[in-house]
């Protein structure tokens, strides 16, 4: 890890895996609500919590800088969770067949 400072590229590097983390975090909100619906935000308010008991405990800044993106890309998932199940309900999305019964119910 020395090279990043070496090379004073550590915030690039932050900046990139923010991005890629972000990035991530898209997909994973659709497929969640897809097969789980809403009643899958707890596993993401678990995850954000993990993340910054982690980013709390790690001395190593981009580790940190990591974790801390993580538990709060996690946070947001909640938010975008419910969201999710409106775009769904409005045909943005696709409906879990399976599942149906529970967008009827508003």
């Amino acid at each position: 890890m020395e090279w990043l400072a070496t090379y004073h590229i550590g915030g690039i590097v932050i900046g990139i895996c923010t991005f890629l983390i972000i990035g991530l975090f898209h997909p994973i909100v659709i497929k969640a609500e897809y097969h789980w619906g809403t009643r899958c935000w707890w596993g993401f308010l678990i995850a954000g919590i993990i993340g910054i008991i982690g980013s709390l405990l790690v001395s190593n800044i981009l580790l940190s800088s990591l974790l801390g993106v993580f538990s709060f890309s996690s946070f947001w998932s909640i938010k975008e969770i419910f969201e999710q199940r409106e775009r769904v309900i409005k045909g943005w999305f696709p409906m879990n067949p399976k599942r149906k019964h529970e967008y009827l119910q508003q």
